[in-house]
Order: structure tokens, then sequence, then C-alpha cells
């Protein structure tokens, strides 16, 4: 598949890494780690990373609060399926200014590939809150990488760029 590099890919973004889970701790949260050293690896920041349970209040309390920082995306991973504690869409849907619907459509089709017709039930999604670029991505290991290295690093400093735009 070609990859078409934007003049301003070599922007430094700085990311805030949020893992919604009632379960995961500091230690066993994988798909966080991967988040993180991924965006490391591509010469992007991590200014902030938590944990934090599967409660929509807390969610958007969590968007709140990361939207008075530095950091100029956030990246959530979690609680995005359709069981009845997977709220993480549901919480981040209300407070997105815009959304980018092609994250998701693209994201449930490279899921697709993988994992089947089993990707339909992935709320995946991204948008803008107060000039911030939001993700918010299943929690699986595997469904962080698809969707960092397939979708979000190939454009997040072109997508950071769009949003500052005059």
């Amino acid at each position: 598949m070609p990859h078409f590099p934007h003049p301003d890919s070599g922007m430094k973004v700085t990311c805030a890494v949020v893992t919604v889970s009632d379960t995961r701790t500091q230690e066993t949260d994988k798909s966080g780690q991967i988040i993180q050293q991924l965006l490391l690896d591509a010469h992007h920041t991590v200014g902030f990373y938590t944990i934090i349970p599967d409660e929509p209040v807390q969610i958007q309390e969590q968007m709140e609060l990361v939207s008075n920082t530095d950091c100029d995306a956030i990246i959530f991973n979690g609680g995005t399926g359709i069981a009845p504690r997977d709220t993480t869409y549901d919480a981040l849907e209300k407070l997105l200014e815009k959304t980018l619907p092609g994250f998701g459509e693209l994201f449930r089709y490279l899921s697709y590939q993988e994992i089947g017709s089993r990707a339909i039930a992935s709320r995946a999604v991204a948008g803008v809150f107060r000039q911030k670029l939001i993700f918010s991505v299943p929690g699986s290991s595997n469904a962080v990488q698809l969707a960092m290295k397939k979708l979000i690093l190939p454009e997040l400093s072109h997508l950071v760029n769009q949003i500052h735009k005059k």
C-alpha cells in the first residue's frame, strides 16, 4: 500500500497516552507501553501517560485535563467494544467538535483483513477537541499496533498541522 509523505511529516508531536481499563496496571499495560514506544521510535514525545477505569465521567475528565496541557494529541486505548463496561466511545464522541469518520472506517477495514467479521464490534473513533487531535482505539495489543503503524503515525504530524492552520 503506498504511503504519501506530507511536507510536515517531520514535525515532532507531543502526545498523551490514556489507557482505559478496570484491570490494567502500569506493569501489565502492554498496549499503553506499545503506543508510547512507537511514538518515541517515530521521534514524537510522550508528554503524559495514565491508566483510568472505564467510567464515562473519568474519561471525560481526563480529556478535559489533558486538553489543558501542551500535548497536541491524545491517544486513548481500551473500552471501544460493545460490552456494558466499554464506555470510551460514548464518553468521547459527545465531546468531539469535529470527527474523522475515515479513521474508524479504515481501522475496521484493516481489522477485518486481520480478524474477519469481528471487526464490526470496534468503535474506534478520531476527531478534534479544543485544538487537540483525539484517537480512541481498542485495547488489544494487535489493534494498537495496527492503528499506530497503519493510520496514526503516518498521519499524526499532518493532522496536527492541519488543526493549527489559520
